[in-house]
């Protein structure tokens, strides 16, 4: 065998040094690795237990995670001891294949090694990668039979594997019962509660805790993020800087996500900006997440220049561009980052579809999306969801052509389920289609019967068609059936405040000043405009001046209200709505930004609205 100078150097080390020292100190990378291997085992050096443990926790704790070399150099140990099979149950418990912890473990019970309170740790943790807690229960009675459950790192492996796969009372009978706790014990148990949803409790125990570091802020930022508590993590992003914490990107991820759901540009552009000063690294999951702010946030030309700028891109890195440029409307725009993307060599998501072919259906390219859709099985190899043939019915449903649309559900090669249904029944509403409402109303109801928005869509095609028999029905059935529509409300950010507006809602303290903005000023210079409500979506059979006088309690009005008082020109005025705008809504803000000679931004359930000089970037057809 033939070494270069770099292998003379270690074989000299080992032939000067104790080897067994040698072996901890020279090897700084694969090929040192493979040399020593050779080396040792043609020395015969390699049969030493202590040097074969050494060789193997070397390919366990580098930074490659050789595990597949460890393998190979444990089938050559003919009898592994405890600290081999702890090496690769830990190697395997952070690998591709967790599970095999468990093969290993079994294993070195088979062959008579005992295990130790390092073993169990590690395969908990292998139970916590795969989130299996059949497995963890295993686990955890192979705890009790060798009598660790006592000690305190075994408890904490165990309370956080049962805080990650949801067992709440499991790990709070563990974090009950431990002796002492660490930030760990603390943290991972927050983390449950979050996983179950319990907001409340895992605040409480957050204020509890004597010590905080880094991780249980990014914890509890991160739990209110996901449980769309957006407001309370930024609140928490703001007392983390209070307390002089300085976060990393992971905390950034969550604060940056909760403003783009609040539609909050302020806050976003702040939190951006403490990216930048803290010199934090804006890596793909970062980078995204501004990108995906900014489109949210209603301000596009900041997001395609982060997007631009960002050194590496993947694909829902793409994607989130081209789904913020969708809400907004610019399908052209869309296609031609679809097709950039497809340059690039990345394969496209299921999600990314879904963008691009939501950005077909509100632009009406109808024979476009077709091939878009057509394309996904064929070009890109993916499958299409339920998702990709909803986005199929809005398209042929928008455009009119609800039979085809209808055609396309009964020849779907999967079971529709009930968003496929009510984009149909959504169309038929635009459209004014009582038949093929009722039709597909009734299917609706069936499949899910405690939905409130069956109920208020058919009822809209029944009030456009003046049944007002029918629209009682619903409401009835709705009254029977204990459903109720979830109350809109709209928000709008000044100042760095989020306020938000619901109908009836009296509890803003300028609201009496909002409501007289609205009645006595706005309301009476569209109208000298020309402006004349609508009250086509309003369901109840009233007469017409009670009819406009609802419509004017909408909590976008309000909050477009508010705005005009508060937000000075030329800034746009930029409203964040739950539902659906409403057809009237949609007008009267056309006059505003046309009487008022203001810029209005409102981004609803399903996309943007940029209202300018009285129209709307939708074109109407939204």
């Amino acid at each position: 065998m033939s070494y270069n100078n770099g292998s003379n150097s270690i074989l000299k080390k080992l032939r000067l040094k104790n080897p067994k020292l040698v072996l901890l100190e020279s090897c700084c990378s694969v090929e040192d690795l493979k040399i020593v291997h050779a080396h040792l085992l043609r020395t015969h050096l390699f049969f030493d237990v202590f040097v074969a443990s050494r060789l193997v926790a070397f390919c366990i704790h580098s930074t490659a995670n050789l595990l597949h070399y460890a393998l190979r150099v444990v089938s050559q140990i003919k009898n592994p001891n405890l600290f081999i099979y702890n090496a690769l149950i830990r190697g395997c418990s952070t690998s591709q294949y967790p599970q095999n912890s468990f093969h290993y473990y079994i294993k070195a019970l088979r062959f008579g090694v005992i295990p130790d309170n390092i073993t169990h740790p590690f395969l908990v943790k292998a139970c916590t990668q795969f989130e299996s807690a059949p497995m963890g229960m295993q686990a955890h009675g192979q705890i009790i039979k060798h009598g660790f459950e006592l000690d305190f790192f075994v408890q904490n492996s165990l309370l956080h594997m049962y805080a990650t796969v949801g067992d709440i009372k499991a790990a709070r009978s563990i974090f009950q019962r431990i002796g002492r706790f660490d930030v760990v014990s603390w943290t991972s148990m927050i983390s449950g509660y979050h996983r179950c949803g319990d907001v409340e409790s895992a605040r409480q125990l957050f204020d509890r805790m004597p010590d905080r570091n880094l991780v249980t802020w990014s914890t509890m930022i991160s739990g209110y993020a996901r449980n769309n508590y957006f407001d309370k993590a930024i609140e928490l992003f703001e007392a983390l800087q209070a307390e002089g914490v300085v976060a990393n990107e992971t905390v950034m991820v969550g604060v940056i996500s909760s403003c783009a759901h609040l539609g909050a540009l302020a806050m976003g552009e702040k939190a951006h900006d403490y990216v930048t000063r803290n010199n934090l690294s804006l890596n793909l999951i970062l980078g995204t997440a501004v990108v995906d702010m900014y489109a949210r946030c209603g301000d596009l030309g900041k997001a395609v220049k982060v997007f631009e700028e960002l050194p590496e891109k993947d694909v829902l890195c793409w994607t989130a561009l081209i789904a913020g440029l969708a809400m907004h409307g610019y399908a052209e725009k869309v296609l031609w980052y679809f097709s950039e993307m497809l340059k690039t060599g990345l394969v496209p998501r299921d999600i990314t579809f879904t963008a691009v072919l939501s950005a077909c259906s509100h632009a009406g390219m109808v024979e476009r999306g077709l091939e878009i859709f057509e394309s996904m099985k064929e070009d890109h190899g993916v499958e299409p969801r339920l998702e990709h043939y909803g986005c199929m019915v809005d398209l042929l449903g928008r455009a009119g052509k609800l039979g085809e649309a209808e055609k396309f559900i009964l020849e779907m090669p999967v079971k529709p389920n009930a968003p496929i249904w009510r984009a149909l029944l959504g169309a038929c509403r635009i459209h004014k289609n009582v038949e093929v409402g009722e039709r597909v109303g009734k299917i609706l109801l069936e499949m899910q019967p405690e939905h409130s928005g069956h109920y208020v869509l058919l009822s809209n095609i029944y009030a456009r068609a003046n049944k007002w028999k029918d629209v009682t029905v619903m409401r009835q059935m709705m009254k029977d059936k204990g459903v109720r529509k979830p109350p809109g409300y709209s928000l709008i950010e000044v100042d760095g405040k989020i306020h938000e507006f619901t109908i009836g809602d009296k509890t803003h303290p300028e609201i009496e000043n909002i409501e007289r903005m609205w009645e006595d000023i706005i309301l009476k210079k569209i109208k000298l405009a020309g402006y004349v409500g609508n009250t086509a979506d309003t369901l109840f059979d009233i007469d017409e001046e009670e009819k406009e006088s609802a419509l004017h309690r909408h909590s976008e009005k309000l909050a477009i209200a508010y705005g005009i008082m508060k937000v000075q020109a030329p800034a746009p005025i930029r409203v964040v709505k739950n539902l659906r705008v409403c057809e009237d809504c949609h007008t009267a803000t056309k006059f505003i930004s046309k009487v008022f000679q203001v810029e209005l931004i409102v981004r609803d359930r399903n996309r943007f609205h940029h209202f300018k000089e009285g129209t709307c970037s939708c074109k109407d057809y939204w």
